[in-house]
């Protein structure tokens, strides 16, 4: 018999290993293995702390070792830094609720994933329509914990690099969510006041977070549909993350809409995908979205769409890069554009 020498099937085996790592993450999370792991602790323990099979127990606790999320030293178990800081509940970078999120929004496509191919998006309802209440409220906290855990302190001490930053007085958070990104901005700056943009049933969420951060009088909020509604004027800096796929076809519009709400000399940052290699590249966002956009009617954004749309609308420059993150998506575009 004559072995392959120019392909092994080594990668096809790691795809079937990261499925069983996934699914070992997921039921620590459900089991709340990790707030019981603080301290050392033997096997039978927190199997009789989670009512469970003491031998299976043991076996599942080798697992997440293995993946090496916890340690295993002289029979006793204990988190990670990893684990710790994203897995344990009490945590203020907690990762917890956006992977049970994300599993049930992987769970819903792949146990229909022929059907999505074979039939096309559902039937629109206030479970599945992406823009619809009930949805964005459970995105919203979502993308909270999300930019919390690390995606708007990297997006915050970025903008705060730039040179025009420190003479900011105004800025808008455009489609900015629950409004971390925003808050992080703008408490990176002695002075700067925010308006936060976005459909109104996502900037009553938004309210709270601005409450809870203690910063009702540096945020305001602005209510609306940016492709049809004004987003306000008066900006030094506005700020888009993940949102302009959100224009479709109206982004050109879009684009001059945000030149004219800029000051002379504003600048105006889009922080986003920027797909390459024909659709397929940064794997990591292809695969974490594909979900997303095969239930809806939008596309993601190729690179360079966005940076040829802000020097068609007259921006007197425009740079971009690509930016290593924090987040699921591992790398997004940061497309810079001054008036």
């Amino acid at each position: 018999m004559n072995l392959p020498h120019d392909e092994t099937p080594n990668k096809l085996f790691q795809m079937r290993h990261a499925s069983m790592g996934y699914t070992l993450l997921m039921t620590g999370i459900k089991l709340k293995i990790f707030n019981l792991l603080t301290e050392p602790k033997p096997f039978a323990q927190v199997a009789k702390q989670i009512n469970g099979h003491p031998r299976n127990t043991m076996f599942f606790l080798n697992g997440l070792a293995a993946c090496g999320l916890i340690k295993k030293k002289d029979g006793l178990y204990q988190n990670l830094p990893l684990a710790k800081k994203f897995l344990c509940r009490d945590s203020s970078t907690y990762l917890g609720g956006v992977f049970e999120f994300q599993d049930k929004v992987k769970e819903s496509m792949f146990n229909n994933l022929p059907g999505l191919i074979l039939e096309g998006p559902p039937e629109k309802s206030s479970e599945t329509d992406i823009g619809s209440e009930k949805r964005w409220a459970k995105f919203s906290d979502m993308l909270a914990d999300n930019a919390r855990a690390g995606a708007a302190q990297q997006a915050a001490a970025l903008v705060s690099e730039i040179p025009e930053f420190p003479g900011f007085k105004k800025m808008l958070d455009l489609g900015g969510g629950p409004g971390i990104f925003g808050m992080a901005m703008v408490a990176k700056h002695p002075s700067m006041k925010g308006v936060l943009f976005d459909r109104e049933p996502i900037t009553k969420i938004a309210a709270n977070y601005i409450k809870e951060a203690g910063m009702e009088n540096r945020i305001s909020l602005l209510a609306g549909d940016f492709n049809q509604d004004s987003i306000g004027d008066g900006y030094d800096f506005i700020w888009a993350s993940s949102t302009l796929n959100f224009a479709g076809k109206n982004l050109g519009n879009l684009m001059k809409k945000i030149y004219e709400a800029l000051n002379p000399n504003g600048l105006f940052i889009s922080f986003s995908e920027g797909l390459t290699q024909e659709g397929t590249s940064p794997a990591a966002y292809v695969l974490s979205t594909m979900g997303g956009f095969m239930t809806s009617s939008m596309l993601p954004l190729d690179q360079g769409v966005i940076a040829d749309a802000m020097v068609e609308a007259g921006f007197r420059s425009v740079r971009s890069r690509t930016i290593p993150t924090c987040s699921a998506w591992e790398t997004m575009d940061m497309d810079i554009a001054r008036k």
